[in-house]
């Protein structure tokens, strides 16, 4: 049996090794790096719409691929989650997609050059 973690963290790094190697991927790193942060800061419905409304593909890529990896369709879908979500489960989501979201900086630094 593994960690919730560490199925995490090997669908973050499949995400991310597809993304280095897609057109964008500077602009993918960028936003991996800077998301956990923007987490923190703006709060995880504001984080969610502001990486929606980049209007660049590569955003919108690791959106989406962040929500996969947490068992949603899509940005989109993870977004609804978050709105709709009661104050218990609004906490404990933005837990798990700051914890996601580590991954995928962590894994950006290592397999995107800049």
């Amino acid at each position: 049996m593994r960690a919730r973690s560490q199925v995490w963290a090997q669908k973050a790094y499949e995400k991310v090794r597809e993304a280095a190697r897609g057109e964008g991927r500077g602009e993918y790193r960028d936003m991996a790096l800077k998301l956990p942060v923007l987490v923190r800061q703006a709060g995880l419905s504001q984080a969610l719409a502001f990486v929606d409304s980049r209007g660049k593909d590569a955003h919108r890529a690791l959106g989406n691929h962040l929500a996969q990896v947490l068992g949603y369709r899509d940005l989109r879908e993870l977004a609804e989650a978050a709105r709709q979500a009661e104050l218990l489960q609004y906490l404990r989501l933005t837990r798990e997609v700051l914890a996601v979201a580590e991954w995928f900086k962590r894994f950006a630094q290592a397999l995107i050059e800049e």
